[in-house]
């Protein structure tokens, strides 16, 4: 199974991540952020794999530092899991309506990390959650896993909407580039033999 143990301890942050990309159902987070609780919740349920995350950080000062080492940890442990990468789809991509919003994610899983992201949030912060947190976690998510990541916005009014189709879309879209094709299982999906 394509697994990952991983823990990151500084003067800021303590944060232990437990994931499995192919057993799904098993959802434990603990971030100190209630908002941000719930996201990664929907992400771990939308993209079909187990999560668990514990963070003990500076929250005394904002939730930034959590997050965003959260995101550092999450990918590195994405990378680690999907090690040689043989047999993967590689490529994901979701349309993810929430009522009145509507997100788009399309990301492929390089070796090269990237993010861009075309989203304007309307309000600073949903609950403890600063909005601007958000693209920094899929940067640092996208920069320690490998991902090359697009999330853009097409339309919608409701933060809390926005933020939330985002996560999912990212999940669902994680979820199909993962996924193992029985039809090339041995085969690493780039036509130079490796994705690094």
């Amino acid at each position: 199974m394509r697994k990952a143990n991983l823990s990151r301890k500084t003067k800021e942050t303590d944060i232990e991540i437990r994931l499995n990309l192919d057993k799904s159902g098993e959802c434990k987070i603990d971030t100190g952020i209630g908002f941000f609780n719930h996201m990664l919740e929907l992400f771990t349920f939308h993209s079909g794999i187990s999560l668990m995350v514990k963070c003990k950080g500076d929250l005394a000062v904002d939730g930034h530092h959590s997050i965003e080492d959260i995101g550092i940890l999450l990918g590195k442990a994405i990378k680690e899991a999907l090690g040689d990468k043989k047999g993967i789809n590689r490529y994901g991509d979701t349309f993810l309506p929430m009522d009145e919003t509507l997100t788009h994610c399309s990301l492929d899983i390089s070796g090269r990390p990237f993010l861009v992201f075309n989203v304007e949030l309307p309000s600073q912060k949903v609950g403890e959650f600063e909005t601007e947190m958000t693209e920094e976690f899929f940067r640092a998510v996208a920069f320690n896993s490998g991902i090359t990541l697009h999330l853009n916005l097409a339309y919608g009014k409701n933060t809390h909407h926005i933020i939330e189709a985002l996560f999912k879309s990212f999940g669902k879209s994680l979820k199909e580039a993962i996924k193992i094709n029985e039809n090339s299982k041995d085969i690493i999906m780039s036509s130079k033999g490796v994705i690094e």
